[in-house]
């Protein structure tokens, strides 16, 4: 097989394509491959819009990889797309935009942070998101690292 072409699988079909072509048509995609596939190409998409924003340490949470900038989390890639950490001065803003829903989990609203449906992300549209989400993570005061110390039981008396 030519080194220069990859398999895509499709849920409908086997199609070969070159680089070139996956990376240029990733977003453009009216049927999405694996979503495991979508998932990486989308957390490397956030690594390139985020980059330079100082120390990023990635976490897997929410079903995908999490991005966390001085121990607070800037943004969350999944297959359910991405999870953007925006506050909660910003959030009706950023609701109005296309593909732009609440993150609800276990019945309830998370303020302050958007997920984006795929369907709504390009390069442009990841880099927009991350830069908003930047911009509010860096408002906050940096969390100590390292793990929250357990809590010992105590015999009552």
């Amino acid at each position: 097989m030519d080194d220069q072409r990859s398999l895509r699988v499709t849920p409908y079909r086997l199609t070969k394509t070159s680089r070139a072509e996956t990376k240029r048509s990733f977003f453009m995609r009216s049927r999405r491959p694996i979503d495991v596939e979508f998932e990486t190409e989308l957390a490397a998409t956030v690594r390139t819009a985020i980059k330079g924003a100082g120390t990023i340490r990635e976490v897997k949470m929410f079903g995908g990889i999490g991005f966390m900038l001085n121990g607070n989390l800037v943004a969350g890639a999944s297959k359910r797309g991405l999870l953007v950490r925006v506050g909660k001065d910003r959030q009706q803003e950023a609701l109005a935009r296309s593909g732009a829903r609440p993150m609800v989990m276990r019945g309830r609203t998370m303020d302050g942070y958007i997920y984006v449906d795929p369907p709504a992300l390009n390069a442009r549209a990841v880099r927009a998101w991350t830069q908003l989400a930047v911009a509010f993570v860096e408002t906050l005061p940096p969390k100590k690292s390292g793990a929250k110390p357990k809590q010992t039981k105590t015999k009552r008396k």
